[in-house]
């Protein structure tokens, strides 16, 4: 193995455990969504060294998938966050 593909992984590794740390721990809804964004883009930059090691694009459709609810969920927690803020007195 490429020492610096271990040295990815490793890196990736590590903040894939401290984003789960963050999501965990929160304090606020959006520190977690914050961190679930991240791990999204891990995930997606993970796959995307995937395909350039290997010479394939298979990974495409999965990263388009990915990528599309990431935002989705963005979106909707921001519009529940907003809505909340507008109740509260």
């Amino acid at each position: 193995m490429n020492p610096l593909l271990i040295a990815i992984l490793v890196v990736f590794g590590i903040a894939a455990i401290l984003c789960v740390i963050r999501i965990v721990r929160g304090p606020s809804i959006l520190d977690r969504t914050v961190a679930s964004d991240v791990l999204l883009t891990e995930v997606l930059c993970v796959l995307g060294a995937d395909m350039a090691i290997n010479g394939h694009t298979r990974n495409v459709p999965v990263m388009l998938i990915i990528a599309a609810v990431g935002v989705f969920a963005s979106i909707s927690v921001a519009r529940y966050v907003a809505r909340r803020d507008n109740t509260t007195p």
